[in-house]
């Protein structure tokens, strides 16, 4: 069965560095173009960043561009997101999910997706 798996949350002050991983199993990895959310306390969850499948063309979030890299390796059937010079108001559970569709463009909605993991928590202090 398809699974994606988290890792790398965690505490963190802000101007610190933290690095999310995402690995997939059960599914032809390169065919997933992937996404990364948050869901912030009270708040709905929300689009961070997207990798194409080849991982040419990203996207994300204007309140992450410029901090944040989402980035993939499919030999290692895992995606990863860089954020670095985190803020308070990054505290979120991190979610990875994987789109089937092939199609292209942004896709920052939920239900562009098919496939999701489970969270990470990532908490920033000031």
């Amino acid at each position: 069965h398809v699974q994606l798996v988290e890792s790398g949350g965690g505490l963190a002050q802000a101007g610190d560095s933290l690095r999310l991983s995402c690995a997939a199993s059960g599914v032809t990895f390169r065919y997933y173009a992937m996404g990364w959310f948050r869901q912030a306390p009270g708040k709905e969850r929300e689009f961070v960043a997207r990798i194409a499948r080849s991982g040419g063309t990203t996207y994300y979030a204007d309140s992450v561009k410029g901090r944040f890299t989402i980035s993939r390796d499919n030999a290692k059937n895992t995606a990863y997101l860089q954020m670095n010079s985190l803020k308070p108001e990054d505290t979120a559970v991190y979610y990875c999910a994987a789109d089937g569709s092939w199609q292209i463009g942004p896709r920052t909605r939920e239900r562009d997706y098919n496939y999701w993991g489970q969270g990470t928590q990532v908490t920033v202090s000031s």
